[in-house]
């Protein structure tokens, strides 16, 4: 199967044994046809970016997963791994949702590991959402931009020029 010639519509999960499973639609012969992924040897204590990392550089699965973004695989490994801890699917899922949510107030500095990659995988989403590269019909070289000033200007000790030469 060539890479254009399939379109993922539908991923999700199974609980027992655990897995991901998708729906892709065979573009040449417009059927459908479901995949599942087993996530082997998976607990409530293995690691969601180790296990997402398995699962994409597994050659058998890697053409299926390379439509789906790392966010959106450790989002559904995560739903299994708190479904074996215990967890219900609407808390899983209200607390996936917190995770995919950015806040500027929050302090990124005291979450847990998990939880700020999921958020630096959510904001590179983001990021490459808006970026406007070389190319682009919008993308505008060297812009020079001069911002308005609320006030005084305060002096930072990094950046004052008494203080080159001194390395």
């Amino acid at each position: 199967m060539g890479d254009e010639e399939y379109e993922v519509k539908k991923c999700g999960v199974r609980f027992n044994p655990p897995a991901i499973v998708i729906t892709y639609l065979v573009k040449s012969t417009s059927k459908l046809h479901r995949r599942t992924m087993p996530l082997r040897n998976f607990t409530a204590n293995s690691k969601v970016d180790k296990a997402a990392e398995e699962l994409r550089t597994n050659p058998r699965h890697l053409k299926y997963l390379s439509r789906i973004t790392k966010a959106q695989l450790e989002r559904l490994i995560t739903i299994i791994r708190d479904k074996l801890d215990g967890m219900s699917l609407a808390d899983s899922l209200a607390r996936n949702d917190r995770m995919d949510q950015i806040d500027p107030e929050e302090d990124l500095n005291k979450v847990d590991e998990e939880t700020l990659k999921r958020k630096k995988a959510v904001m590179d989403i983001e990021f490459e959402k808006h970026r406007i590269k070389p190319g682009d019909p919008s993308f505008q070289y060297d812009i020079s931009v001069d911002f308005e000033q609320n006030g005084e200007i305060e002096a930072a000790g990094w950046d004052s020029d008494s203080s080159e030469g001194e390395f």
